[in-house]
């Protein structure tokens, strides 16, 4: 999906010394007038209570992610679920381990049912995902297609230009990696998930570090703060986890 992201953002045609037509009211399209538009017009109203674009886009951030919290949770409550049934789904797969076609559909069915009597929708994990990745976009073409953002100054960066210094881009993938680290705790180490969750610990810092370096600031300032509010909520809800462990001196 990081991959997906990046190829979307890089064919949004949108180039940010030549970013096209201003975003504005009277932009038409679904996408524009839904999505951009929307962006664009938050960010200039709370700047305009002599806040600033920098400060305003921290605030839209975290505006943002309060309204997908919801998902959030339920993206770590479901982790949580599918790593309690993963000694049964090794079993249900240890049990059907021939790969003909008629055997693997047994197992799936199988797993159907696993999930549903524990209530665990295996694709719920994904879903905050896919709902950030289009905000994700909208936000970059808000940024570019709107002067008044993509001028402003905010600390030692151009909010519209990359990173001269490279400092929020390695911020964005330390505390993505920070993110991760958390996400892991208490997990059983010696499961597929786990597994694949330790492979994204490393893989996805890397991978938002290269994005960051070729987008505008504005948006690994956006990366930086949604990452700093889901490591705290991520923390609280991962509280007993890290109390247990502490307990037991791990």
């Amino acid at each position: 999906m990081v991959v997906g992201t990046m190829v979307l953002l890089s064919a949004c045609g949108m180039d940010p010394n030549n970013p096209g037509e201003e975003i504005t009211a009277e932009s038409t399209g679904f996408w524009n007038q839904y999505l951009v538009y929307p962006i664009s017009w938050l960010i200039k109203e709370i700047a305009g209570y002599n806040l600033g674009y920098g400060v305003s886009i921290v605030i839209v951030t975290i505006l943002i992610r309060t309204l997908i919290l919801p998902l959030m949770i339920k993206q770590t409550k479901s982790s949580k679920a599918m790593q309690a049934l993963q000694p049964q789904l090794k079993e249900l797969k240890e049990k059907h381990s021939s790969k003909d076609a008629v055997t693997q559909q047994q197992l799936q069915k199988e797993m159907m049912e696993l999930y549903r009597k524990n209530g665990v929708n295996p694709l719920s994990g994904c879903l905050p995902l896919l709902v950030q990745m289009p905000i994700l976009i909208a936000f970059y073409q808000a940024i570019i297609k709107t002067p008044a953002i993509r001028e402003e100054s905010f600390l030692w960066f151009d909010l519209g230009a990359a990173d001269p210094y490279f400092i929020l881009p390695v911020v964005a993938a330390l505390t993505t990696f920070l993110q991760q680290k958390i996400m892991m705790v208490g997990q059983d180490q010696s499961n597929p998930m786990a597994q694949q969750m330790k492979i994204m610990l490393y893989v996805m810092p890397v991978m938002i570090l290269v994005i960051s370096l070729k987008l505008p600031t504005a948006l690994s300032l956006y990366w930086v703060v949604g990452n700093i509010y889901s490591i705290i909520q991520t923390y609280f809800i991962k509280a007993p986890d890290i109390k247990a462990l502490k307990s037991e001196g791990k």
